[in-house]
């Protein structure tokens, strides 16, 4: 795309350009339902006398808060110091009275807005819908989005004379080609190169994943060997993404003899997969080969987010069959219990789940970079709307970031089984009742598991609320140990030992709820890594000599890690 040949040209194909951008993030937000709109009206207009008179106080204060800003900012009052909040951070917004209007005009609709979710009286549900949606639209029209309300824009257009605008249109028509915002430079990355590199050997692999073993970094290896199972949304890698945060390099250099799940696009012919296909083919298979390769009677086990969710039904599965062959389970950020998954159920209701099973009674996929676009507006102004003001309104390149160019290299899902695990899961919570599902013919109870159970959950968490996380304690059983970490949903896992930043919890359980255990909770600094590997090593076995090869006559070498599977875009 050319730039264009002035800025005032240049300034309005932005405007219009970021108005779209606004339009298209709002319409694909989950739809409130008009009788939602429609019961907040009537409580308005022609509700009880209650009802009305709240809105009638709330409206007053709204005028009566405007008027004071309009007269604040007309005084001249001094301005406000500088402001926490990074899109409000150029000087412009407190030192220029109009932007500093613009900025607390928006403020205070944005909170009329949040204030008018309040008052709404709905069911649960359509409430929660209700209060994220306006929330999201409050965010979506906040001055910083837009160029000609945002002061920052306005002064690097004029002192590069448009070319930050002509940057910018054309990271924007980038972007729209492929079909997603940029949110690192992601020619500083490739797999094999600079992440996903700590050395492995592909030893096992089928229609949905190939299995790594990683290559030992010690003489001596601890007896039992460690399978991770990660989410099936994603690639492996962000548990392998650079030497000096790699989860993976990590377990190595501690003795395990670590294997993973690298799952493979799954393409549309394969869409009818389900959920039991992944319990047999994802985790009943591999650990197979992990037990054949290492000569091993048991195993350690780890799942990540769904990847525990599967990891944990599978296991459920093998203890119906017979003796377990399975030493431990490490569970991080997992949901096993849906009843409280946060803002991400306001996508997911009723006739949202029948609509995905019709759409897939064909074979076909969920597109991985679909799924990443709604976690993304789980939190978008961190993961939407920072990289729209910097990528599109201020022309920049955006740096380059490990984590977020994993974010960006989804995988797809099939279709049956995302629709199966959306109503199992999220729309009915079945997997916590003992023997409401099945798979391979078998009942799944998770509290037949039983065995040693490490529960790690983080405090900042938007797809796996942490209370949620913790009701795993009771489905597992008394042998599971809670542990709360610092951060996010994938900033907390990925909380590398040797930087020794951040902190965690440990406490006793079992507690009566999950607050009830943080009150009780003693908090120690730096990462769980350390932790969670002394707990693991004490169920590992003794040491015995590293392994001189990869594989075993059952199972020999096919490749170098990291395998074919992992390079394969979602497209």
């Amino acid at each position: 795309m050319s730039a264009p040949p002035n800025s005032p040209n240049a300034f309005e194909q932005l405007a219009a350009a970021g108005q779209a951008v606004v339009a298209d993030f709002l319409s694909r937000l989950p739809a409130t339902g008009p009788a939602d709109f429609a019961a907040l009206a009537r409580q308005i207009t022609a509700g009880t006398a209650a009802q009305r008179e709240r809105f009638r106080k709330l409206e007053e204060a709204f005028y009566r808060d405007h008027a004071k800003l309009w007269s604040d900012i007309i005084g001249g009052d001094a301005a406000a110091p500088a402001d926490a909040d990074a899109r409000f951070g150029a000087p412009e917004w407190n030192d220029l009275p109009f932007f500093r209007y613009l900025r607390e005009a928006w403020r205070l609709n944005a909170r009329f807005l949040a204030d008018l979710g309040e008052i709404a009286e709905l069911e649960s549900a359509a409430r929660h819908r209700l209060r994220f949606v306006l929330r999201q639209f409050a965010d979506a029209v906040s001055p910083a989005n837009f160029p000609a309300t945002n002061p920052e824009v306005i002064r690097l257009a004029a002192e590069s004379g448009g070319a930050s605008l002509a940057r910018g249109l054309q990271h924007l028509a980038g972007d729209l080609r492929q079909g997603r915002i940029s949110m690192t430079d992601e020619a500083a990355f490739e797999v094999g190169r600079n992440v996903a590199t700590t050395p492995g050997t592909i030893v096992a692999e089928n229609e949905v994943m190939q299995l790594i073993q990683y290559a030992p970094a010690t003489d001596k290896v601890r007896e039992l060997p460690l399978l991770i199972v990660p989410p099936f949304i994603n690639k492996y890698y962000i548990l392998d993404l650079q030497p000096q945060n790699s989860f993976v390099r990590f377990c190595v250099e501690r003795g395990f003899t670590t294997f993973i799940v690298s799952w493979r696009n799954v393409p549309a012919e394969l869409g009818l997969l389900s959920w039991e296909d992944y319990v047999r083919l994802g985790v009943l298979e591999p650990l197979r080969a992990v037990l054949s390769i290492c000569g091993a009677s048991r195993a350690n086990t780890l799942g990540f987010c769904v990847g525990g969710t599967l990891l944990a039904t599978a296991l459920a599965v093998m203890a119906r069959k017979g003796p377990l062959p399975v030493e431990s389970l490490t569970l991080l950020a997992t949901l096993l219990d849906f009843s409280d998954t946060g803002d991400i159920s306001v996508y997911v209701n009723r006739e949202y789940v029948e609509q995905a099973e019709r759409d897939y009674a064909a074979p076909g996929v969920m597109h991985g970079s679909r799924l990443a676009a709604t976690f993304a507006s789980l939190r978008a102004n961190d993961l939407v709307w920072r990289f729209v003001i910097d990528n599109y309104l201020k022309g920049r390149e955006p740096p380059a970031f490990d984590l977020l160019y994993w974010n960006a290299d989804g995988a797809n899902v099939p279709g049956r089984l995302y629709a199966y695990y959306l109503r199992n899961m999220y729309l009915e919570n079945h997997l916590r009742q003992p023997g409401r599902l099945t798979a391979c013919g078998e009942p799944v109870d998770l509290g037949a598991i039983g065995r040693p159970a490490y529960v790690l959950a983080t405090r900042e968490d938007h797809i796996v609320p942490w209370q949620t996380a913790f009701a795993s304690v009771g489905l597992l059983g008394p042998r599971t140990e809670f542990v709360l970490g610092a951060s996010g949903h994938v900033a907390g896992i990925v909380n590398p030992a040797s930087k020794n930043r951040r902190h965690y919890w440990t406490g006793t359980t079992p507690a009566a709820d999950a607050q009830t255990w943080l009150d009780n909770a003693a908090q120690h600094p730096g990462s769980w890594w350390q932790h969670w590997a002394q707990w693991l090593e004490a169920r590992s076995g003794g040491d015995k000599p590293a392994p001189p090869a990869p594989g075993n006559d059952e199972f020999p070498a096919i490749e170098p890690a990291p395998g074919r599977y992992v390079r394969e875009k979602s497209g």
